[in-house]
């Protein structure tokens, strides 16, 4: 990124000033995302209960919907299960409508073996994918236990998130959720296979260069996709051309301007998307398993791509 070759005489450069250009209406879609009709809606009501499975044994009384709407509100408000559980019920009453509410030892364990309906994707063609990872703790609180008070370290600290943003739309179109020893490479072959329509061009930094991350890029994404990945210094060009071609372009005019030649400055959105989700979501994760600490993350991502679409902020440069 451009403050890495400038870090020595950052102080010179004056910062870049950027006003809001639609104040009202981000104003309002701030506002719409504490409105409950938004996250709770009549097909949520209407599809309550679940269908017979016509099978023999307990059916199950909750539809998936009814499931991933209280664990969606739970997300968006930063409930505990048994809070999610009394404000769905207050929701519920306040509705006038007589259903029951799914207790939180069902939230819990319908989170584990259920699956997150697929999000919409709103773009119609070919988007540029931007790729990045970031950690969230599983166990909050114990960093400053164990440096006080000597707590030994938790054998489960972190999970790492990978997700996929389209910068255009502002959305995340695919994420995975991984333990924390998984490198972004590994993890590369399940994030893609989330990608729901077609990709013209991928960015990602560094840690994606290689011989088998660009072999998965061709075999999920197709042979046509452009891959701006910076390539490491005192690295060779091999038997990949779209390294080479990288390569010569940096060595003609240097790291800053292949960065603008190709936009690899878009993946500070990436960065950015990560920043909202610990923002807006939080930077820990409430679950303790990982299967539901999978539908946590699927549920969160989805609810600020629902976000998302009520508006965001558009920007222009004053200074």
């Amino acid at each position: 990124m451009p403050f890495k070759f400038n870090g020595s005489r950052r102080d010179k450069f004056a910062k870049a000033k950027y006003r809001v250009t639609n104040c009202a209406e981000y104003n309002e879609a701030l506002r719409q995302r504490g409105d409950v009709t938004v996250w709770f809606s009549e097909d949520a009501v209407r599809g309550w209960w679940a269908a017979r499975s016509g099978e023999r044994g307990a059916q199950q009384r909750y539809s998936d919907l009814a499931i991933e709407t209280c664990l969606t509100l739970r997300a968006v408000f930063g409930l505990p299960l048994r809070q999610t559980q009394g404000f769905v019920r207050s929701l519920l009453r306040l509705m006038e409508l007589e259903l029951a509410v799914p207790d939180y030892s069902t939230l819990c364990r319908r989170a584990r073996l259920r699956e997150i309906a697929p999000d919409t994707r709103t773009a119609s063609g070919p988007i540029t994918l931007i790729v990045d990872s970031t950690g969230l703790r599983v166990h909050g609180g114990r960093d400053w236990m164990r440096e006080k008070h000597g707590v030994p370290k938790a054998r489960r600290t972190w999970r790492k998130l990978h997700i996929g943003v389209d910068p255009e739309s502002g959305e995340l179109v695919t994420s995975c959720l991984t333990a924390e020893h998984v490198g972004d490479p590994s993890a590369l072959t399940d994030l893609l296979a989330g990608v729901a329509g077609p990709v013209r061009r991928f960015i990602a930094d560094g840690a994606y260069d290689g011989a088998p991350t660009a072999a998965t890029i061709r075999r999920a994404l197709g042979p046509d996709v452009e891959r701006i990945i910076p390539p490491p210094k005192n690295t060779g060009p091999g038997a990949c051309a779209a390294r080479k071609a990288h390569l010569e372009r940096i060595a003609e005019g240097g790291r800053m301007a292949w960065q603008k030649a190709t936009g690899y400055g878009q993946r500070s959105r990436g960065e950015a998307q990560i920043g909202r989700y610990k923002q807006v979501i939080g930077p820990d994760l409430r679950s303790r398993k990982m299967e539901t600490q999978t539908t946590e993350t699927e549920i969160a991502v989805k609810a600020l791509n629902r976000m998302t679409r009520l508006d965001r902020a558009t920007y222009e440069r004053v200074a």
